[in-house]
């Protein structure tokens, strides 16, 4: 691991050089597991043959990372030295695309090699992730994710880190009892614990759980950058001011006998104001205790968080997995709550970089990632060990407060989180690595996407990708190893919630990456590169612009997107643009109804389903303390 100039470890986690990273497995190992490979190139082999070595996986995900924040991708001022050595040492691809460019539909894409509209993890009326924890919405049961085949292959699998947002799912409804609780798909002894029994990461091939099984938030710390505690406040603040109004009317018609009613309305009205202030006075406290707490399994364990000593407890978590199944195969995603705001960091590594918080929050999670792959060398298993390292989409423009950024940089990419179709909302780094099987120092320009990272590991892992269902992800393999010129990817749709924004196509025997948009957000002020004032651009309504014709870039000549070319400029204009509607004309036959789960009616806050550590609301726990 390399630590940057003048940056010291956490506390009680010791570092180490990474001089004995590059340790070479014996030749006779190497080749075995380079034959496997190859023999799985053949046109007659479906799926990686178990008879050879089977790679363990480690996924390393950050959350909210700009493409432009990471050394290898042209920053310069941000120390990454650990992803850095790690692009050294494997591939790094330069045009790799989330599926969204929010959390929560984009890690559903991730998990199942699918585009979130269809497995319904969008909606159309502006909630673009899951709300809270207590929601009945999320990954629906029927969707098979990679961790769940693996599983079936023999694998030992792991999540340490944030759950891509849904704690619940569909189907889970609770009987709530004082010491134990029953649910319908399982039973807990946990006391005072709602039930858990079968936990939406068991269902979707996750053996073991440590982590935040809901979304980062600022409202975790009750920054004035704020997803939702804020407006909450204004909502009920209105509403109080009408109860008030309303109260105040009534005693008052009722004492001066203006108004001939019963004392009981005034008396309600009374009952439901004092709630709604007192709802309102402690929201933020509330908003802490539900949504921002860490779960092991099927028990809560810290309820709210600590934040000062989770980096610690994850880092402990990963090094425990990654001994303990150190014979594997193992497939182990480590979700990092970095960086996203409120931008926890530890207080070694406060004002160390020269871009504030939001630079301290980043060189910590390259830190963590070379402890990470510090314990994979210590046990001897890098060489057996497929690494792979992104972000869930483009850092956030909008994340300013008092004249200071606290969200990422983009790079040359127009655009950021929460925007459809522009590149700096979906572009990420994506860099994998397997010594003596990836040739170290490739760099690959080719369309590749997050969804990609599905049949892939699912096809090294010895299982099949299923058949029931459309596959919008690609085996990386044969681009990884030089033995395709192409990606999968002739053409890729990027949505923004189930708004169609725009449309990628590779025209290969051009050569050209052309980019189509139907819609893209106003920017305000005018003149400005995001929608500064808002969390993030809206996907839809007045403050969106409707293209027709539609915008045309194209991407190699003009990665920036900052000429939009015309009938004029561009003799193959309308060419380009009718194939690639014709595309999206196929893409769009290929969609099933479903259930939005992020819609209103799955997105609604059931306090039945609300993860408890006690009684609710007064939600309270420290396991972690007790158990160190």
């Amino acid at each position: 691991m390399i630590l940057p100039t003048s940056a010291s470890p956490v506390s009680g986690i010791t570092g180490h050089s990474t001089g004995h990273r590059s340790n070479v497995l014996c030749f006779r190992v190497r080749v075995s597991v380079l034959l496997s490979v190859l023999l799985t190139l053949g046109p007659s082999c479906g799926h990686l043959t178990t008879s050879g070595p089977r790679p363990n996986i480690l996924l390393l995900m950050a959350d909210d990372l700009g493409i432009g924040d990471v050394g290898c991708y042209g920053n310069t001022t941000l120390r990454t030295p650990n992803i850095d050595l790690l692009a050294d040492q494997g591939v790094r691809l330069t045009q790799h695309l989330a599926a969204a460019p929010v959390c929560t539909p984009s890690r559903a894409a991730f998990l199942t090699g699918r585009y979130p509209i269809r497995s319904g993890m969008v909606s159309n009326n502006g909630n673009r992730v899951l709300q809270w924890s207590g929601v009945p919405g999320g990954l629906p049961r029927n969707e098979v994710t990679f961790a769940k085949i693996l599983q079936d292959q023999g694998y030992v699998t792991g999540l340490i880190g944030r759950w891509p947002g849904e704690t619940q799912g569909q189907s889970r409804e609770y009987l709530v009892y004082t010491h134990r609780a029953f649910c319908t798909i399982g039973v807990t002894e946990s006391p005072s614990i709602l039930g858990y029994g079968q936990d939406i990461w068991t269902q979707h091939g996750f053996g073991h759980f440590y982590g935040m099984p809901f979304t980062m938030m600022a409202d975790c710390q009750q920054w004035e950058l704020s997803e939702k505690r804020v407006s909450l406040q204004h909502k009920l603040n209105l509403g109080l001011q009408l109860l008030t109004g309303a109260l105040f009317t009534l005693a008052a018609g009722k004492l001066t006998h203006l108004i001939r009613v019963s004392w009981a309305p005034v008396i309600g009205l009374t009952v439901v104001a004092a709630v709604t202030f007192t709802t309102r006075y402690f929201l933020g406290d509330l908003i802490v205790h539900a949504d921002c707490f860490l779960m092991r399994n099927h028990d809560i364990t810290e309820q709210p968080m600590v934040f000062h000593r989770t980096a610690s407890l994850f880092l402990r978590e990963a090094a425990t997995f990654l001994k303990r199944n150190k014979h594997g195969p193992f497939l182990l995603f480590v979700s990092f709550l970095h960086v996203h705001t409120p931008l926890v960091t530890t207080k070694e590594f406060i004002r160390r970089s020269v871009h504030g918080l939001y630079g301290d929050n980043v060189e910590e999670m390259d830190w963590m990632v070379g402890r990470i792959l510090d314990v994979l060398d210590e046990e001897g298993l890098a060489d057996r060990t497929l690494v792979y390292f992104t972000s869930d989409h483009g850092g956030s423009l909008e994340a300013q407060m008092r004249g200071k950024q606290y969200g990422g940089w983009n790079g040359i990419y127009k655009g950021g989180k929460g925007m459809g179709g522009w590149e700096g909302g979906i572009r990420v780094p994506g860099i994998l690595r397997w010594p003596g099987v990836l040739p170290a120092g490739r760099v690959i320009d080719e369309p590749t996407s997050l969804m990609d990272v599905f049949p892939t590991v699912v096809r090294l892992g010895g299982g099949l990708v299923p058949q029931d269902r459309p596959l919008d992800g690609h085996d990386l393999l044969p681009l990884l190893l030089g033995t395709a010129r192409y990606s999968g990817h002739e053409f890729l749709m990027h949505y923004c919630e189930s708004h169609l924004h725009a449309a990628r196509w590779h025209q290969r025997e051009r050569g050209a990456i052309w980019k189509v948009h139907y819609r893209t957000p106003i920017f305000h002020p005018e003149g400005a590169g995001a929608c500064y004032g808002k969390g993030v651009c809206p996907c839809a309504g007045e403050q969106v612009a409707e293209h027709d014709p539609p915008l045309l870039f194209e991407l190699s000549e003009d990665p920036s997107e900052t000429r939009a070319l015309t009938p004029d400029t561009e003799p193959s204009f309308f060419q380009v643009v009718g194939r690639v509607q014709q595309a999206v004309d196929e893409h769009r036959r290929t969609l099933s109804p479903v259930h939005q789960q992020l819609g209103t009616l799955l997105n609604t806050w059931r306090p039945w389903l609300q993860p408890c550590c006690g009684l609710f609301p007064l939600c309270a726990c420290d396991r972690e303390n007790d158990h160190q």
